[in-house]
């Protein structure tokens, strides 16, 4: 079963675009704290980039602002590529399958 889920606030708001196949699509940055602090007593956080389809790119961006916390539940889709350096690479995206506000 490959299923993540991320509770974070939006970083960077998502920009509607469409596919070569007419399917509109945004990537969303999301800041994630992690769940342990760090020699400063803070909490780190890290930056994601999250895919959003169709209805759910067009729903997040008309209802989510910078700072606000949302959960993002979606499976990890992976893919290799070849790198300048002609070494092959492992890249992952998150796809996001469902998006709720939490504030």
């Amino acid at each position: 079963m490959n299923v993540v889920a991320f509770v974070g606030k939006v970083k960077e708001m998502p920009v509607l675009k469409e596919s070569n196949a007419g399917n509109k699509f945004a990537t969303m940055i999301m800041e994630v704290n992690r769940n342990f602090q760090n020699s400063d007593g803070t909490l780190d956080t890290d930056k994601i980039s999250v895919t959003l389809w169709k209805g759910i790119a067009e729903t997040t961006i008309n209802t989510c602002r910078p700072g606000d916390w949302i959960s993002v539940k979606g499976r990890l889709q992976a893919h290799e590529y070849e790198g300048r350096d002609g070494m092959m690479r492992s890249a992952y995206d998150i796809i996001a399958e469902h998006v709720s506000i939490l504030q």
